[in-house]
C-alpha cells in the first residue's frame, strides 16, 4: 500500500522540481538534458572531481573528415558534444565502441586510453571539463 503513495510522492516532488526549474523564464525557453551520467560512456562509474581549485574548460574542437586522435586519456570528468560531423570513440583494448551523430552528448572516460575518430565529413566537438587549476586536459598515451 505505501508503494503507490511513494510513487506519487516522487512523480510530483519531480513535477515540482521541473515547474521550478522554469520558473521565471521568458515563454519559449526550453530545455533538454543532453547527457547526466554517474559513470562513462562505456560503463565506468566516476570517482571523485580533482582535489584543488575547480577549473573549467569548455573547448571547440575541429577534427578534419577521416582522422583519428592520438590515443590519450583525461584526468577528470568531461562531457562532449557533436556540434557537426559523426565522431567513432573506442577504448584502446578495442573491446568498447560507441557512434555520436551531430546533436548527441557523450560522458567521457577518466583515467582509461580511448581516442575518436572523425567520418567521412569534418566533426565539430563541443567539451566540457571539471577540472583543477593547472590540470592537463588529456594526457597522451607514452610510446
Amino acid at each position: 500500500m505505501l508503494r503507490p503513495i511513494t510513487c506519487l510522492a516522487s512523480a510530483l516532488a519531480m513535477l515540482f522540481a521541473a515547474s521550478q526549474a522554469s520558473a521565471g523564464q521568458p515563454a519559449g525557453v526550453q530545455s533538454s538534458v543532453l547527457v547526466k551520467s554517474e559513470a562513462s560512456w562505456e560503463g565506468t562509474s566516476y570517482a571523485a572531481y580533482p582535489a584543488g581549485a575547480p577549473e573549467l574548460s569548455v573547448i571547440k574542437i575541429t577534427i578534419p573528415a577521416n582522422t583519428s586522435l592520438a590515443w590519450h586519456k583525461h584526468p577528470m570528468p568531461n562531457a562532449a558534444y557533436v556540434l557537426s560531423g559523426e565522431l567513432t570513440v573506442e577504448t584502446q583494448d578495442g573491446k568498447q565502441r560507441k557512434v555520436l551523430g551531430q546533436g548527441e552528448a557523450l560522458a567521457e572516460m577518466v583515467e582509461r586510453h580511448h581516442r575518436g575518430t572523425s567520418g567521412a565529413t569534418p566533426t565539430e566537438l563541443i567539451v566540457f571539463y571539471a577540472g583543477s587549476k593547472d590540470m592537463p586536459l588529456s594526457v597522451p598515451v607514452p610510446e
